[in-house]
């Protein structure tokens, strides 16, 4: 683990390379370091906006019910 810490920079090129990094601690695997191949896509606020555009308050309050029931025994 300190290894890694100290030469992280170099991990970081192995991985944009291809290669996959395992990190240990006390001989034993923790953690692997890989590639990010596809970059998650920016969330835009109101990106459902049309969805919900004809819930009117009792649509939401009737949703509410039908969810809090759910965790009713």
């Amino acid at each position: 683990m300190h290894e890694a810490k100290t030469h992280f920079s170099k991990l970081a090129e192995a991985v944009e390379a291809g290669e996959e990094i395992v990190i240990a601690r006390a001989g034993k695997p923790v953690m692997r370091l890989v590639k990010v191949e596809e970059v998650q896509k920016e969330i835009v606020p109101g990106f459902a906006e049309d969805i919900f555009a004809d819930w009117d308050d009792s649509t939401w309050l009737a949703l509410d019910r039908e969810f809090n029931d759910l965790f009713k025994s």
